[in-house]
Parts: structure tokens; sequence; C-alpha cells
């Protein structure tokens, strides 16, 4: 119920997936020869409806160090301070608290204008003495150039891809380094939402593991990141891998077995020891064989848009220029941000012209249907106000739009909008009702024609008092409107005998 409540007023990129959890995990290792292994290898796992992906893998990464000190008295401190944590709303700021730090965030509002203008909080009085204050700018946004730095050049495609739910693997030896890819690709296309499916670290024990790797049907519209090198060989016939580089840990520790090799260690003399290098010189030898790639995107796609160059060349100057990278993804964000708007204005400008006017809607009649959606009808709008008139790239649009029209991602763009629209229109033949004459109306009328009335003044009251109605952008005074409906409803019950009052008063 809360989130329900809470998706209605939040940005469609804040919103509680009822489908899938949130994974968070934080792992550690380390070396204990005192274990059967010779490491200690422990996790700690968040599971959440919500996608705040950066705000959890804060907390992970503050929770995680202190519970494989403590254990479970840190579980309990946990569950104790997450209990007392404010509700969850949109448009507000929050202070959490945990583990003696506080984290400040704030969720946006649909059409929110600005978080400047939004009621700052007194952290003098807020916080206790010796609390460490840490403000959260954003809860979902992840550092993307971390990612995507390599792949700059392939941006605009990479872009495209998922902007049609194109099937995507991501490849790599690091499940850090796949998850975070995989959520840096999903954010491309924001602030429109991703609406295929995706798996930032897909394994061979997942249950739909067969599904991805054996459909006959064609693959599905999902983002996977993977790092067995199985993968390499079931889904090589998949159109779109991205390989990644190896991680840092990964050649750290390639580098320290070189060194020990080329030292002159003599393995003979320690069996367990020649064994393992044994085995990890296999398994590398394996891992290469099938990943037998360098680090880059493999597609066969051919791009509806020309890249920007000039873009281009403004990021890459700012990597030999050594531009912090906190600047470096907040222009890549710009910039991906204004392609996605470019592409979804003219959707959203056709969309508002689907609204019938105001003047059809009458409130003896039940409340219009939006006009349906043609694509034909769109697509012809294209040459005098299509994303040429705002982007800087140039190309095929109409190609792009008709293949974003199958995807997943207009399937849940429209829907939502759609349902949008129902809402207020609703919202407008409810105002419109409120301020009918039905004084007028109601002379001549027959019994059932009142009851019909009288049950669509209900129905109205029920959607004006719902949290729906909070999240439009119509301008609608809730209060004088329910108390205009409820004078209606009580002059309509007096136009009918009493053994039929008893009856509506009963529904």
């Amino acid at each position: 119920r809360e989130h329900a409540d809470f998706n209605y007023h939040c940005l469609p990129v804040h919103r509680a997936d009822p489908g899938h959890f949130w994974g968070f995990v934080y792992f550690r290792q380390i070396k204990d020869a005192t274990l059967k292994r010779g490491y200690f290898q422990k996790s700690l796992v968040l599971l959440s409806r919500l996608p705040f992906v950066n705000l959890f893998y804060e907390i992970c990464a503050l929770i995680a160090p202190s519970f494989f000190a403590s254990g479970e008295p840190t579980l309990e401190a946990v569950c104790d301070n997450i209990c007392h944590w404010p509700s969850l709303m949109a448009g507000e700021n929050l202070s959490l608290h945990l583990l003696g730090s506080i984290y400040e965030i704030s969720i946006p509002k649909q059409n929110y204008k600005s978080l400047a203008a939004a009621e700052k909080v007194n952290r003098e009085s807020a916080t206790p003495p010796g609390s460490q204050t840490q403000i959260i700018a954003s809860i979902h946004e992840i550092d993307i150039f971390k990612s995507l730095q390599f792949f700059l050049p392939h941006i605009h495609l990479l872009w495209e891809l998922v902007l049609t739910g194109e099937p995507i693997v991501v490849t790599g030896t690091s499940p850090t380094d796949c998850a975070h890819m995989v959520q840096s690709l999903m954010s491309l296309i924001s602030p429109l939402s991703y609406c295929a499916e995706s798996r930032p670290y897909f394994t061979i024990h997942d249950t739909e593991f067969k599904e991805f790797t054996q459909n006959k049907h064609g693959h599905p519209s999902i983002i996977l990141g993977v790092t067995n090198p199985f993968f390499a060989k079931t889904l090589q016939h998949w159109p779109h891998t991205i390989r990644l580089q190896d991680s840092a840990e990964s050649q750290a520790l390639l580098k320290q077995k070189q060194a020990v090799i080329s030292g002159g260690v003599n393995v003979t003399n320690s069996g367990s020891e020649a064994a393992t290098l044994s085995k990890l010189s296999k398994i590398k030898q394996i891992t290469n064989k099938l990943l037998d790639s360098s680090p880059g995107v493999y597609t066969q796609y051919k791009p509806f848009i020309s890249k920007d160059k000039s873009f281009l060349k403004k990021i890459l100057l700012g990597i030999k220029t050594e531009r912090p990278p906190s600047v470096q993804s907040a222009l890549l964000r710009r910039h991906l941000l204004e392609l996605t708007q470019s592409f979804m204005i003219p959707l959203e400008r056709y969309l508002a012209s689907l609204m019938p006017l105001q003047k059809d809607i009458s409130p003896f009649k039940s409340a219009p249907q939006p006009n349906p959606f043609k694509q034909e009808d769109f697509l012809a709008t294209l040459e005098e106000c299509g994303p040429q008139l705002t982007s800087s790239c140039k190309g095929d649009w109409e190609g792009l739009y008709k293949r974003f029209f199958a995807s997943p991602n207009f399937k849940g763009w429209y829907e939502t909008r759609h349902f949008e629209l129902q809402q207020t229109l609703q919202a407008l033949h409810m105002q419109t009702l409120s301020e009918s004459n039905l004084a007028e109306w109601v002379k001549g009328k027959h019994e059932v024609e009142i009851v019909d009335m009288i049950l669509r003044l209900k129905q109205k009251l029920t959607l004006c008092g719902s949290t729906q109605m909070a999240a439009l952008p119509v301008q609608l005074n809730t209060k004088d409107t329910r108390e205009q409906l409820l004078r209606h409803l009580d002059s309509m019950k007096r136009c009918l005998p009493d053994d039929l009052k008893q009856i509506l008063n009963n529904i």
C-alpha cells in the first residue's frame, strides 16, 4: 500500500517494482590459514523493491564491515534504526539514521520543478552529537562515466540499443563491474523508464537460465551481466555483446602470479602450490579461449542516427586533460538527457493532442476516453515537429521511432501516460459535474436516471479522495469540489422515495 501511494507521486525512475527485488551485495574475502578453504568469505545482501541504487550501495558499505566484525548485534541495531525511519514520501527531505551515521536524501516529486525549492532540513537540531552526516545528492544515479569511459565512441549506439530494448550481454571478470555497467546502461535513457528486463549479475544457477540461453523464439528484451566464461559459448548467438576490461582486482592478481613465476620459485617442492598454479593456468587458458575478444562493443546493428562528434570531442578531451570524473559523468548524463528529451518531446506533444477538448466533456455522460494513438499520424508530424529541431544528431529518426514502438520501453511509457490521461479526464469530468446545475437537470427524470447519477457522484467522491488525484497535473480545488459533489448527492437523494434511499445508503 505504501509503495503504491509512493509510486503515484515519485518520478518513474524511483518507482518500487512490485514484481522484482533489487539486491545489493557486499562481499568480503580475506586470507585465513585456519580455514579449510584458506579464505574467510562472507556476503551481506540487502533486498528492496526500491531502485535506490546509489543509496543502497552506500548503506551496504556502512553495514557490512560492522557486521563482519560484530555479527548479529549489528543487524539488530540496523533493523531497529530502519524501523524508526520516516515514511517513504516523494517531495520531501528525509533523514535516515543508521549506525551513528545520518543520510540526508531528497526524493523529487513528479512535476516538481526544482529541488532547490524544497524545504531545507534543520540539521543542527536534527543531528545527534557525534553523528556523521552524509548528503546523498541522488538516491539512484551512479557514476556512469566509470563504466562508459572506455565505450564513449559508441555511446550513441548504446543509447539506441537500450532505447529500443535490444538484448545485450555484458561480459567481464568482475561481478561489480558487470552490475555497474548494466545499471549504467539502464540509465542511458533517463528520464524515460527502462521497462525491459535486466539482470545486473546473472549466473548459471538462475531459474531463468534455460529461458535466456535456449530461447528458440527470438531473444528476450533484457540486459544481462555475466562473468562465467560458460556464457561466452551459450550466449554467442546474442546480437549485442559488450566486453568489459578486466577488473583492477583480476589484473593485480594476474601480475602477482606472473611475479611469482618469473621470480624463479621452485614450485616442484610444493605440491599444493604447484597444483594451485596449474589449476589457475588451466582456468586462465579456458577463460581466454571462451572470452577471446578485446574489450569493446560487438554488434551488427546499424544505428539510425549519427554520432554527435562535437560532444565526443569535448568529453574525450576531458580524459586527456584529467577533468574530474564527477564532471565527466555530469556532462555525459546531461548530453544523454537532452538526447532522450529530444526523442520523447514529439511523442509527449502528440499524446497531449489526443485529449478531448474540455468543452466536449459533458457532466451528464460518462467521462470521455483519450483518442487512440495512431503511429502513422504521429510519424506524419515528424517533419515539422521532430527531434531534428532540438538535437544535433542527424539521421533516420522515423526508422528509430518505428523500432521503438515495438519495444517494452514504448509499451511501458504509453500505458503509464494513457492511464494518466484517463485519470486527468476523470478529474476534469468530476470538476464539470460539481459545477453543473443538477437541480435543473433532475426535473422530469425517471428514478433509474437519478440512481445512475447518484452512483456516478459516489464514484467521483471516491476518486476525489484517492492519492492518484494529487499526482495529476490538473489544477483542481479538491476540497471545494468534494463539498459540491456531496451537496449534489444529498439533493439527488431527496428526489427519491424512502425505500430507494435506504438501499442506496447501504451501497
